[in-house]
């Protein structure tokens, strides 16, 4: 889009879509667009310039957004379809006219009703096809800081759940670690195919229980979901998770400290506006959760609760670990500038900037991030 005047080439490019349609098809696209303005809160224009303007990764998540947001308001399967086939009309439109150089993707179905369902709408980083490589990254720092894929003292697992399992590496590491155990993870859409043979996926909503029968794992292992489920339901979820476990069995949970070690002031900005992001979606964003840990596997009736405080280094300083923890930060406040760019919240030239000045920041101030593990056994009976 044409820097100087983005408004005015958002209306020229409606304009110029809209013309000469049979009256039907003008009656049905007018319908679709001026929705899809009341959905971004602004004038037609404004929210098409702000569409093409976000770039391909923002506009791929403002279109989830509204298709998720059409499955609230309960429209009909044929009206998304319609309105998110407009949209992707409307885009093509502006590539032709040479305002763009790439396409909009259509929301995928699984995608949609994960976003749809109770308290999923909430995850901080939208979907990406970076993500799952930003997430394999974050686990194999984690475990190499670590030294280990766990800390709970389980022996000999036979069956093992990871709830929220994301990529499924964690698992599939188990699953090689203990090759007689069944692993199991579950979350709203499958991760990385091509698993091992012990490992299996099963989709499932964290937040409305999970489908098993009391005490079935003998290891059951939750991390980094404070990006994804609200502050008030995680007393619930991990009594869910306690309920899963069988006797003498073990939860494990591992989760972020809300704020950076030795920081400087760009990281601090890009935290704040994260923070003021995930607040908006009912995240906790002061360090509750972490710290809560220990407090949540003894109100769930576990015993033998043990913690940790593991700091991880955050830049090339630290070494191996610290570069790919890097690159994970560096993944993560990019997903996020995307969104605020895609809601009007932050330029995309100071997105950038702020970035740069950061990755500086973490090599001058040798930054860190702690994480904090707790774990708990359930009482044998």
């Amino acid at each position: 889009m044409e820097p100087q005047d983005p408004l005015a080439a958002a209306r020229q490019l409606i304009e110029r879509f809209l013309a000469d349609r049979p009256e039907r098809t003008l009656q049905a696209y007018r319908l679709d667009l001026e929705d899809f303005g009341r959905f971004a809160g602004e004038a037609l224009a404004v929210a098409v310039g702000r569409l093409l303007a976000g770039g391909p990764a923002a506009a791929d998540y403002l279109a989830l957004q509204y298709a998720v947001d059409l499955r609230h308001r309960a429209r009909a399967p044929a009206t998304i379809s319609r309105r998110m086939a407009t949209l992707r009309a409307l885009v093509s439109s502006a590539r032709e006219a040479g305002l763009i150089d790439w396409l909009l993707a259509a929301p995928r179905e699984e995608d949609v009703e994960a976003g749809g369902r109770a308290g999923q709408a909430s995850y901080l980083l939208p979907r990406h096809p970076s993500e799952v490589d930003r997430l394999d990254l974050q686990h194999y720092a984690l475990t190499a800081a670590l030294g280990a894929t766990h800390r709970a003292p389980v022996a000999g697992p036979a069956r093992i759940l990871d709830a929220g399992c994301g990529t499924g590496q964690w698992g599939f590491d188990l699953s090689a670690q203990f090759p007689g155990a069944l692993v199991i993870g579950v979350d709203l859409v499958p991760g990385k195919a091509g698993g091992p043979a012990g490992h299996r996926f099963v989709r499932s909503n964290l937040l409305r229980g999970l489908p098993f029968l009391d005490g079935r794992f003998d290891l059951v292992h939750q991390r980094l979901l404070v990006s994804g489920v609200p502050l008030a339901s995680w007393p619930a979820l991990v009594a869910e998770l306690a309920r899963v476990t069988r006797p003498g069995g073990w939860v494990e949970l591992v989760e972020p400290m809300a704020n950076f070690d030795r920081p400087g002031p760009a990281t601090e900005r890009l935290l704040g506006l994260t923070k003021a992001f995930a607040r908006s979606l009912g995240l906790d964003t002061e360090g509750a959760i972490p710290n809560a840990l220990g407090p949540y596997l003894r109100e769930a009736g576990l015993v033998d609760i043990g913690a940790e405080a593991l700091e991880v280094p955050v830049g090339h300083w630290g070494g191996d670990v610290g570069a790919l923890m890097a690159t994970d930060i560096r993944a993560g406040f990019t997903r996020v500038c995307e969104v605020l760019q895609a809601r009007s919240g932050l330029a995309e030239e100071e997105g950038r900037a702020l970035i740069e000045r950061a990755q500086a920041e973490w090599e001058e101030h040798e930054m860190a991030w702690t994480f904090a593990l707790a774990w708990g056994r359930r009482a044998d009976r």
